[in-house]
């Protein structure tokens, strides 16, 4: 049985349900039984580029610097051109594919085309 939460204006314990709302008998304060979520938390954050740009899935970036590739060879150009990046959650914040491979990527080293 879930339990009821103290009233958060005058902390009492004498609090009853009616409806969606708690209510407190002593206070007369109302409150919400399920706290809705703002739009802002379930929303991703931006993603920006190295100029400020905020970035999009689908958008198309060029490398600002030369990047080489851990436990690899190779070397990824600046000026390579990327497109249909797709955003992601962690460190690496663009995946994309380009014609060495598929890539991680920072869009910190990178730049809105």
């Amino acid at each position: 049985m879930p339990t009821i939460p103290a009233c958060p204006q005058c902390v009492m314990e004498n609090i009853y349900q009616d409806g969606d709302n708690y209510i407190c008998a002593d206070c007369g304060h109302e409150w919400p039984i399920v706290k809705t979520a703002r739009a802002d938390d379930n929303a991703e954050p931006e993603v920006k580029d190295a100029n400020g740009n905020v970035l999009d899935n689908g958008d198309s970036v060029a490398l600002i610097k030369d990047l080489k590739v851990k436990g690899s060879s190779i070397t990824l150009k600046m000026g390579t051109k990327v497109k249909s990046i797709r955003l992601v959650a962690g460190d690496h914040e663009v995946d994309c594919k380009m014609d060495s491979g598929s890539f991680m990527l920072k869009a910190c080293y990178l730049r809105k085309v």
